[in-house]
């Protein structure tokens, strides 16, 4: 594994250039960046086109695939990212102590990161350009099944960074595509990586969480709840249900139980339940609710409220109250995106401060768990980890910070 080394002693190297470069340099890099994907997406959609023809598992087409459309959607992100503000050497905090002592809290990078990820080719782009815009340097492994696809994608980041007299190995893309890769960069690089990003399906961020001696950013899964309450505007309710679980059913702000109060069933549980079957979604209902429905529904199981299904498929529970719903969400939830519906904001707060979700929503459609919806400029990932960061990982998620401490002086007795 000695390439593996020699890419994380060049990431080392990089780093310790980047930390002195100004704001305005990397955002040439990012502006030169845009350019070469307009100007090279011809290739582009040829390299991905090879990897859409040798997928051997179908159902990774959709995520896999590029065109001219999903290439300006890169653009538009890197645009995104361009327009933020330098993150480092914020000022944080400050203050001043009795005996004199000035102590500043300033953010700085973190290191070097390193991404394991799946099908999707943006993923490349995003996260070289989020990671050099916060001041990081970004160790790639992607798919093998989007292998062509990354490589020409961190390839014209590289060019980007050559072409500023920017030392290229901020970015590197591995290409040995021998799956013992993944474990050694797990178990044998912490000398060289400072934090792991997994972007991909539950198999590989288990694995990653399991086999990784190196600190990781991620969620394993993505078990979102909704809860409607007995006060809950019922058109507000079935729009958002709608969105929740249909617009993009595998991803992972996707809804995938709902629980709804035992005072509104008639109200709130016969409409929404009308219109997700409508919209081709399954559902497994609780006995009182399939009593509603004359028993025509399958029954849950307890397997369903742990199940974050991923597709066109939905649990629903009866609760009673607020509280039911949150001891409901502790349980079974995976500190995701979890959200409220109703018009009670005394309702509203116990549920927001008691639920343990990276991210918590009133009145809010779960989709908008999404780094370029929080205006963050896209997301090297959404992380679940009690410890910061939490929720969508962007720019300003992607630094640290130390403790400047100045004083005359001053000795300590």
């Amino acid at each position: 594994m000695k390439k593996l080394k020699q890419i994380g002693l060049n990431a080392k190297k990089a780093f310790s250039e980047l930390k002195n470069l100004e704001n305005k340099k990397i955002d040439k890099v990012l502006l030169k960046y845009n350019h070469l994907l307009l100007q090279n997406k011809k290739q582009i959609l040829q390299e991905n086109l090879k990897d859409v023809r040798a997928v051997k598992r179908k159902h990774l087409i959709d995520r896999l695939i590029l065109d001219e459309k999903r290439i300006e959607g890169i653009r538009y992100s890197i645009n995104e990212i361009m327009k933020f503000k330098n993150p480092l050497k914020k000022v944080l905090q400050e203050w001043e102590r009795p005996n004199g002592l000035r102590i500043k809290k300033v953010s700085t990078s973190i290191g070097v990161i390193g991404v394991i990820y799946e099908s999707r080719p943006n993923v490349t782009a995003d996260v070289s350009a989020l990671s050099l815009k916060s001041g990081n340097c970004a160790i790639l492994r992607g798919g093998s099944e989007a292998f062509n696809s990354n490589k020409i994608l961190a390839n014209l980041f590289r060019d980007s960074l050559s072409k500023n007299k920017i030392d290229k190995n901020c970015v590197q893309f591995i290409e040995d595509k021998n799956r013992n890769i993944v474990n050694y960069l797990l178990s044998s690089m912490s000398a060289y990586i400072d934090v792991i990003v997994p972007r991909g399906g539950k198999e590989l961020v288990k694995k990653v969480q399991q086999l990784s001696r190196i600190h990781v950013i991620g969620h394993l899964e993505g078990l979102c709840h909704i809860y409607v309450d007995k006060d809950a505007d019922t058109k507000m309710a079935v729009k958002i249900i709608a969105n929740s679980k249909m617009r993009k059913t595998a991803i992972c702000g996707a809804v995938e139980t709902l629980l709804i109060d035992s005072m509104s069933l008639k109200k709130n549980a016969l409409p929404i339940i009308d219109k997700l079957t409508s919209l081709g979604c399954e559902v497994v209902v609780d006995k009182k609710i399939n009593q509603l429905f004359k028993n025509k529904f399958k029954l849950a199981k307890e397997i369903d409220w742990k199940t974050e299904y991923l597709d066109a498929k939905i649990s629903i529970k009866t609760v009673k109250g607020v509280k039911d719903a949150k001891k409901h969400i502790l349980k079974y939830g995976t500190m995701h995106t979890d959200s409220i519906i109703t018009n009670n904001t005394k309702t509203a707060e116990i549920f927001l401060d008691g639920v343990n979700s990276a991210i918590a929503m009133h009145n809010v459609s779960t989709q908008f768990a999404d780094g370029g919806e929080f205006g963050f400029g896209g997301e090297i990932g959404i992380s679940t980890n009690k410890l910061p960061p939490r929720g969508p990982v962007g720019i300003n998620q992607l630094t640290s910070y130390k403790y400047i401490v100045t004083g005359k002086g001053i000795i300590r007795s």
